[in-house]
């Protein structure tokens, strides 16, 4: 009799997996995001990706990171996190953790944590010495949220599409 399989992905790799392919929807060219919010039962609440609200195209607005508040992608781009809770067709995500592919920002954190989020799995941190990342973390440190880095196990998963 043959045992199960052995080579199967784990929860964290599964969760981030589905973060990452979020983040392909994004059509920033600079920086894609992807946020998947799980409950305690390992199923998926939520996801989201960065990009402009609903009703917005992304032809006619800007996706610059130079220039004015109004000539630049950040007054009109909704983070990966903030649209991962928006898009949940229930409003109680207590409890719940969050895989994001991007350490969240400051604004982000307010949100998870006014959700009721307990922890954040972020897989990159490339801005932990902004004051924006520490004003983060010291948020989920007041408010009990855990945070820990994603610890890639190097497995390639691929897909055909």
């Amino acid at each position: 009799m043959a045992g199960k399989r052995e080579d199967y992905i784990t929860w964290d790799e599964y969760f981030m997996g589905v973060a990452k392919l979020a983040a392909m929807r994004s059509k920033d060219p600079n920086t894609q995001v992807g946020a998947c919010i799980v409950n305690e039962d390992n199923r998926i609440m939520t996801i989201g990706y960065n990009g402009l609200p609903k009703g917005c195209s992304d032809d006619d607005f800007p996706w610059e990171r130079e220039g004015g508040t109004y000539d630049t992608k950040y007054a009109y781009v909704c983070h990966a996190e903030l649209n991962a809770i928006l898009n949940c067709g229930t409003a109680d995500l207590r409890n719940n953790r969050v895989y994001v592919t991007l350490f969240p920002c400051e604004g982000c954190t307010k949100a998870l944590i006014q959700k009721g989020i307990k922890e954040v799995i972020y897989d990159s941190d490339k801005y932990h010495d902004t004051e924006s990342a520490a004003a983060a973390r010291r948020m989920l440190e007041a408010a009990g949220v855990k945070y820990t880095q994603y610890r890639s196990t190097g497995r390639q998963i691929d897909l055909q599409v």
